[in-house]
């Protein structure tokens, strides 16, 4: 199954050579599941042709935020719109999360209570899962037609879900311990220390495989991983 990788930013270039790009990442996550991979880089304006030119599609994390005035933010827009109406399955992690909420009508703010990094708990398609977060945007206000598939104590719309249409996560499955170091140390000085400190704590606690599961299926059978999800 062909998957595009839609990136929506780059990882910082300190931790590039040690640990990938955002594209990497996800390849290495979903290895060995059956799909082959093409990478765009639509922060840079490089869109596929067509909805069509791959079978699914993944949409990474970003510095940046989707209520920003950048020129790529318009577009994926209506990409993920017209994917909508296609029926080809996205997935969406972070940023993706987020984009995907606004494109179809949700909201997303910069979040009052502040940072999750690190090793977070999150209960995901009824399954408690530890997973890897870096963020403080939100998705406070649901768009139409999704529905929560996941939550923690500080993120109510943690996981949607767009029927067979979309399924999207806030926390970072493609996240390893390793490159969480790297945010740490080049990209904390926002992230209040004692955050900075817990991320360090539960270091080697996040187990991405179950949310890579979840991914895997849902590319492969989205109706019937849609309805496990809610």
């Amino acid at each position: 199954m062909r998957i595009g990788i839609l990136k929506t930013g780059q990882s910082p270039e300190v931790t590039r050579a040690e640990h990938g790009d955002y594209d990497d990442m996800f390849e290495r996550l979903l290895a060995g599941r059956g799909f082959t991979f093409d990478s765009y880089h639509v922060e840079e304006l490089d869109f596929p042709a067509s909805v069509h030119a791959a079978q699914g599609w993944l949409i990474t994390g970003s510095r940046h935020g989707v209520y920003e005035n950048h020129p790529f933010i318009a577009r994926l827009e209506d990409f993920i719109r017209d994917a909508f109406a296609a029926e080809v399955p996205m997935v969406g992690v972070c940023f993706g999360h987020q984009i995907i909420a606004q494109a179809m009508g949700g909201r997303v703010v910069k979040h009052p209570g502040g940072w999750r990094v690190g090793a977070n708990d999150y209960v995901i398609g009824g399954q408690p899962m530890v997973l890897n977060a870096w963020h403080q945007d939100q998705v406070v206000d649901l768009p139409h037609g999704a529905t929560v598939a996941g939550t923690n104590e500080f993120c109510q719309a943690a996981a949607l879900i767009y029927d067979h249409r979309a399924f999207t996560v806030q926390p970072h499955p493609e996240f390893r311990d390793g490159f969480i170091d790297g945010l740490i140390d080049h990209r904390g000085g926002p992230v209040p220390p004692d955050l900075l400190d817990r991320a360090r704590a539960r270091r080697g606690q996040a187990d991405p495989l179950a949310l890579a599961d979840r991914i895997e299926a849902f590319f492969k059978n989205p109706q019937t991983t849609a309805e496990g999800l809610t």
